[in-house]
């Protein structure tokens, strides 16, 4: 598309740090903005920049949910700028898919590198890495890196995320039963969410990550991880943005 910057090779990545380095500039943090909030930027997962490179792909559970008696909240993301610096984009939501818990942003220019997404979906054992900002309201915007495998193919059902989901829609998809995500041996945590999972070996987004598996709190993550993990596979993602084209 134009003004698209891809940033990840079509096949055989360098090396993880090569990668690490390239994804960097395309994955985002994603969060409200709020005039009222103290602070007024409210950190809630990660995101990262498909397209033309003006649209984020993210989780929908993450995305604020649509108030509109409350006009001084928004959509908001930040963008790195390297060195530690970020800057403030506004966003607003494109699309959503609740069964598979996505949502598609489109954000204020200028546009972001954007990352290559696979054409299918990776099978048991390909090598990935994860990218986020785990705990980010307290341990800091750092884009952080968790490397495994996709350990199995598991099915799983979805609720509605919140009272305002159980439309027809909603009550469709929990009709048409499960549907199958990949499990991750890789460690993630609150904050991960939404952030892309990559293929080592080609660079491409193979899945976006949904969630790990937490014993207690979410606290308690950081000092008891279980390495269960999942993410939801390109071919939901690519089901989305074509969507969106209509």
């Amino acid at each position: 598309l134009a003004g698209a910057v891809s940033v990840a090779p079509a096949a055989h990545a360098a090396g993880l740090p090569e990668l690490i380095a390239r994804a960097k500039r395309s994955v985002v943090i994603v969060g409200s903005y709020g005039l009222m909030d103290n602070p007024r930027f409210g950190f809630r997962a990660a995101g990262f920049a498909v397209g033309d490179g003006l649209q984020v792909v993210t989780s929908a559970h993450v995305v604020p949910p649509d108030t509109p008696d409350r006009i001084d909240r928004s959509i908001a993301v930040q963008v790195w700028q390297g060195d530690d610096q970020w800057q403030l984009r506004s966003a607003r939501l494109l699309g959503r898919d609740l069964r598979n818990d996505l949502a598609l942003l489109e954000i204020d220019g200028p546009a972001l590198p954007v990352l290559q997404l696979a054409e299918q979906d990776v099978p048991e054992g390909t090598a990935i890495a994860l990218m986020g900002f785990p705990i980010g309201h307290a341990l800091g915007y750092v884009h952080t890196t968790h490397r495994g495998i996709v350990s199995a193919w598991t099915a799983i059902a979805s609720p509605a995320l919140n009272p305002a989901g159980l439309n027809a829609r909603s009550m469709r998809q929990l009709r048409e039963g499960s549907f199958k995500v990949m499990q991750l041996d890789a460690i993630a945590y609150p904050g991960n969410s939404g952030g892309p999972v990559l293929d080592i070996e080609t660079g491409r987004v193979v899945g976006v990550l949904q969630g790990g598996v937490v014993k207690t709190t979410k606290e308690a993550a950081l000092s008891a991880p279980t390495g269960i993990s999942y993410a939801v596979p390109m071919s939901a993602v690519a089901a989305l943005l074509a969507e969106s084209r209509r």
